[in-house]
């Protein structure tokens, strides 16, 4: 269906709208290679350009050159006509290693627009008739035609979207028509190509800038996208400014820099939402977009709208915390200060305790003080023997103390003064996790610990095989963490969450800090 041709003929731009024979002045050719290399001054197409219905040879070539012919534009007037035109295939010539370094730039420049100009085409065409297009056989077909055309010094090959068009409307849809087409341009490249010597410059430069309107049409592209997606817009825009600035390849890799930067950038902006249950059915959606969701008293359910990596990993956390309504890092600080404030309260009352003891043993000693020598000694001991059993009952005693201070009871915010969440349970909705770094699990393991250490219990739903895979790779599942906590949809999450509420117990987390 495609019609092969070269990128750049005679101007006419990366658009492929070369018409099968390149009038006027060859592009130079590197001497002692098989390769040429067009002008590379036009930006790159963002879409196909609109089709050209020209002949290989319109009448208007025909009749311009024959009148130049006839009148004599260049003897009577001065009129610069295009001139001599070999004829015949250039010979074959092997290429020369020692320009390699020289060309590869510009060659993957071309290779790039080349190949994405010819996959465009064929995904226009096999949407219309129903086929499937191979990106990889293309691109080695495209390769094949580079190789062999280069040893006879050809322009780099790619498709003509008109003549393509003009093929399809004509019924070629086989490659015969592309085979009786190629046949007919060699008769003209062998033979009848010499006969446009007198074709003034003038009809030749007016035709390739009716051949580069379409990518001139280009520009109308601004207003569609500024209506439909305005990152796209900006990276039209820069493309088009750097390939203009920097020349095409140059222009082209700012461009791919600038979009893998804004591809970093909308990966660090995705959508958060709070999910709500919507009425007799186990579909949840966000509660601030859908009127009809609500949601499930004591039970939060959380989802992003893009993976979680190094890239957003802690705006992943903040925005969590942030819709779950909790102040989750304050609350935790503040309930760490009132279980150190009732630590040293219950030292201080164990040291006054110790000294009230001590203070005891010492008037029961001072009554014996008039005892014999022996008597004396002997009590002497005794004291020592109190005073040692007095300090390991001190230390029994603090012990016993801080145990008792890390009963469940004490550690509860309701015991502690503070405010409780709303909710018992956390839902993650990870069904948008495409892969897991080790950012990503160190920040699910910090979600776990500080909403446990709020008396929140978390749960993961929707997960791939292959995140789940990757989550024992990297050894997020332990004593705290189990598969338990991981559910294959966010309706059986929320049901275990409503038959499991959490009780008031202290986070196995907080009390091994402490």
């Amino acid at each position: 269906m495609l019609v092969r041709e070269r990128v750049s003929m005679c101007g006419t731009g990366v658009q492929g709208e070369g018409k099968g024979f390149c009038f006027g002045p060859p592009v130079p050719l590197h001497p002692q290679s098989g390769f040429s290399i067009p002008p590379t001054d036009h930006p790159p197409p963002v879409l196909p350009a609109p089709p050209s219905s020209d002949p290989v040879f319109s009448p208007q070539l025909i009749g311009a050159t024959g009148i130049s012919y006839g009148v004599g534009l260049k003897h009577r007037f001065g009129v610069d006509v295009v001139g001599h035109i070999p004829a015949g295939l250039a010979p074959p010539v092997a290429p020369s290693p020692q320009l390699f370094a020289e060309l590869v730039g510009k060659a993957f420049t071309i290779a790039v627009v080349g190949f994405a100009i010819a996959i465009s085409l064929g995904k226009i065409f096999a949407l219309r008739h129903g086929y499937r297009v191979d990106s990889n056989q293309e691109l080695v077909a495209l390769g094949l035609s580079n190789l062999i055309g280069g040893i006879f010094q050809c322009f780099p090959v790619s498709c003509s979207m008109s003549r393509s068009l003009v093929q399809e409307s004509t019924g070629g849809n086989t490659q015969v028509a592309g085979a009786v087409s190629s046949l007919f341009i060699l008769i003209i490249i062998v033979k009848l190509g010499e006969l446009f010597q007198d074709l003034p410059k003038a009809v030749l430069a007016a035709t390739i800038i009716v051949n580069l309107k379409g990518m001139l049409k280009q520009f109308t592209d601004i207003c569609s996208l500024w209506k439909a997606n305005r990152v796209d817009l900006l990276i039209w825009l820069v493309t088009f400014v750097a390939t203009i600035l920097l020349n095409l390849d140059l222009g082209l890799a700012v461009a791919v820099v600038f979009s893998l930067l804004l591809l970093v950038v909308r990966m660090q902006l995705p959508h958060y939402s709070v999910l709500g249950q919507v009425p007799d059915t186990d579909i949840y959606r966000d509660v601030a977009e859908f009127s009809e969701a609500r949601e499930v008293p004591g039970v939060k359910v959380f989802r992003s709208s893009a993976t979680m990596c190094f890239a957003n990993a802690e705006l992943y956390s903040d925005a969590l915390k942030q819709r779950c309504g909790v102040d989750v890092d304050h609350l935790i600080s503040q309930k760490k200060k009132l279980l150190r404030k009732q630590e040293l309260k219950l030292k201080r009352m164990q040291k006054e305790k110790l000294q009230k003891q001590t203070a005891a043993s010492k008037c029961t000693s001072a009554s014996n003080v008039n005892t014999s020598d022996g008597d004396i000694e002997s009590n002497n001991v005794e004291g020592s023997k109190a005073k040692a059993s007095a300090e390991s009952k001190l230390e029994d005693t603090a012990a016993h103390g801080q145990e008792d201070g890390k009963a469940p009871d004490l550690l509860t915010l309701k015991a502690l003064g503070l405010s409780q969440p709303g909710f018992h349970s956390l839902v993650l909705d990870l069904g948008a996790l495409s892969f897991v770094d080790t950012v990503c699990l160190k920040s699910l393991k910090n979600i776990f610990r500080d909403f446990r250490e709020i008396e929140v219990e978390v749960y993961m739903a929707a997960c791939h095989t292959p995140v789940v895979a990757q989550l024992e790779a990297g050894q997020f599942f332990d004593a705290s963490i189990t598969k338990q906590h991981l559910f294959a949809s966010v309706h059986d999450a929320v049901i275990f969450a409503l038959q499991h509420p959490r009780s008031n117990q202290v986070s196995p987390v907080l009390v091994t800090k402490l």
